[in-house]
């Protein structure tokens, strides 16, 4: 999800993060190239039932594709309630689909920028959360569920994913910002059992200063940890062991890396890889097999388009079959 303070350090301009994140006047086209659509966060879903692959993100918006090389699009799915916390036009981030128990999950950060829940060195904190919503069908409409929300009102969280543990109950996985708390947190929180909503409390899992590659500058230029945690995503390898991506920063560098649970559940200990597992300047992703059974993981890529950074898709092979999450060459539909 887009750090709004980062991203204006990195030359981004808040109107144009405002109207990509909301996007709802955009045309719908076709045979749109995947390196053509300017798109934070994106995931992909690969249905089986319908033979299509279904791409979201930031923006509330849906991508199809047949083939992933030729999209169409953009179409608005996410529907919300004007009435709820969420007010008539909020901001949409990070979006996940997740199909379960024979329908389809939309997992999305949503921003209300009209309530203001905290100040935290200065910086106004908006009412922000993870929250879930529902379908019939792969390409929506996305409608609200049972309960108003899914997580505490006075704390700025999101990127929320899905993860069902060996015990075999659902949870979000999700982040809880630095904005408020400092040191962003990455946590969990039981779903019920239909998604609906949330039973009991978040769990911290771990936090950004834990990583060892995660850096930033303090404002005496010392080297410390950085504060960022972003874009988490649940995996497991071939020999059973459970690992997570997951995003931050190396100085103003977007960067992607992973950590794995000792005890093969969502508890941990979560223990961190020395090493980043992307290039400079890719974040966010997720992992998908396509319809012939290729496993691939979606991230985007910060660009700079006459001065202004923009996000674009891209692919990359991957192999977790053994005991780490291995990442290969960019995949070129």
């Amino acid at each position: 999800m887009k750090k709004i303070g980062l991203f204006l350090l990195l030359g981004v301009s808040l109107s144009w993060l405002v109207s990509a994140c909301q996007g709802r006047q955009q045309e719908v086209r076709k045979e749109v190239p995947l390196d053509s659509i300017v798109l934070s966060d994106p995931c992909i879903l690969a249905d089986r039932k319908t033979a299509m692959y279904y791409m979201t993100g930031t923006g509330g918006m849906l991508w199809k594709s047949k083939d992933l090389k030729l999209w169409e699009g953009p179409f608005h799915v996410a529907k919300t309630d004007s009435n709820s916390w969420m007010g008539p036009d909020p901001m949409v981030w990070a979006a996940e689909l997740h199909p379960y128990k024979g329908k389809y999950y939309y997992f999305a950060t949503f921003t209300n920028q009209a309530v203001k829940i905290d100040t935290v060195q200065g910086n106004v904190i908006e009412r922000r959360a993870s929250h879930v919503l529902v379908s019939d069908k792969p390409d929506g409409p996305y409608v609200p569920m049972k309960d108003s929300t899914y997580l505490p009102a006075d704390k700025p969280t999101l990127d929320g994913t899905f993860w069902v543990d060996k015990d075999g109950k659902p949870y979000m996985v999700y982040c809880y910002e630095w904005l408020q708390a400092l040191d962003g947190t990455i946590e969990k929180i039981e779903l019920k059992p239909d998604l609906s909503g949330t039973i009991g409390e978040g769990k911290l899992l771990f936090r950004a200063s834990e990583s060892p590659w995660s850096r930033e500058k303090d404002a005496d230029g010392k080297d410390k940890p950085n504060k960022v945690t972003d874009g988490p995503y649940l995996f497991r390898t071939g020999t059973g062991r459970l690992g997570m991506i997951w995003t931050s920063w190396i100085y103003n560098v977007y960067t992607q890396g992973v950590a794995y649970s000792e005890s093969g559940t969502l508890d941990g200990p979560w223990i961190q890889e020395k090493d980043p597992i992307t290039p400079p300047d890719f974040g966010h992703g997720m992992l998908f097999q396509t319809l012939d059974g290729k496993w691939l993981m979606s991230v985007h890529r910060h660009k700079d388009v006459n001065g202004r950074y923009i996000r674009i898709p891209r692919l990359f092979e991957v192999d977790f079959s053994g005991d780490k999450l291995m990442v290969g060459k960019p995949y070129i539909p």
